[in-house]
């Protein structure tokens, strides 16, 4: 598909009467662009993972975190949790085929992003240097 294919969908989407709160767009990119969510489907898409795998396979998300963003995921329907009845018990995540099929829309933006991810890093540092970025100091009530 072409961009200039799916410019005529893109208007008809902006020039829709949909309040900001009812949008389905934003509604379905809050969740999938949150910071954690593509990586967990990401990992996910190679297959049922245990809790601890994912927390291994993304070492910098606390156990909040993941627990929230499986559990926004799973509220979704982009994956499913399954309870063993082991002692302890044993649970694992997989993904819907509604999760496999964000996977495949994913799979292209995963791709940019690693390929364009030094031109994005070295735009940063010129627009940062050209700013001479000073870091500023917030007073708040109560400082010294």
């Amino acid at each position: 598909m072409r961009l200039d294919d799916s410019l005529p969908a893109v208007r008809e989407w902006k020039l829709s009467d949909i309040e900001a709160s009812e949008c389905p767009v934003r509604d379905v990119l809050d969740r999938v662009g949150d910071k954690w969510s593509v990586l967990i489907v990401s990992y996910l898409s190679e297959g049922p993972q245990r809790f601890s795998a994912l927390a291994r396979e993304v070492p910098d998300i606390s156990k909040r975190m993941l627990t929230e963003t499986l559990r926004n995921l799973e509220r979704d329907g982009l994956l499913i949790r399954t309870v063993f009845p082991t002692k302890p018990p044993s649970v694992t995540y997989e993904l819907t085929p509604v999760g496999h099929e964000l996977m495949t829309v994913l799979i292209p933006l995963i791709r940019w992003a690693d390929t364009r991810h030094s031109t994005i890093r070295t735009a940063r540092e010129a627009y940062d240097d050209a700013q001479d970025v000073v870091p500023v100091k917030v007073a708040y009530a109560g400082a010294a």
